[in-house]
């Protein structure tokens, strides 16, 4: 049985199928500089009244890739100007500001 291999290589040529990979590469590169921003704000920043839960979670967000399912709710004013500066830091490098993992549940 032989198999034409010609389609394949087509939707290739012209890209398709390949979008997959460029997210992922995207998706890496994003999280790589959304994590160089973190080490700037920790280097420079005392990040008094974030609490060590805010900060740890934020953490294993970076270490696991910054999955885009992550939500970390800013409760104190000092969470809410750090995940804002993060927001900033952010779309100043090309995202887009719903890759932050920055949100709270909704209250009824």
């Amino acid at each position: 049985m032989r198999i034409d291999t010609r389609l394949p290589a087509l939707l290739l040529a012209l890209g398709w199928g390949s979008a997959g990979v460029a997210q992922d590469a995207w998706t890496q590169r994003k999280c790589g500089l959304y994590a160089a921003a973190w080490q700037q704000v920790l280097d420079a920043n005392a990040l008094d009244g974030v609490r060590e839960t805010f900060r740890q979670r934020h953490q294993d967000f970076i270490d696991r890739g910054c999955p885009a399912e992550t939500r970390i709710c800013a409760r104190t004013q000092a969470e809410i100007d750090l995940a804002d500066l993060m927001t900033v830091l952010s779309m100043n490098e090309g995202m887009a500001s719903t890759f932050v993992p920055f949100g709270c549940p909704d209250r009824d």
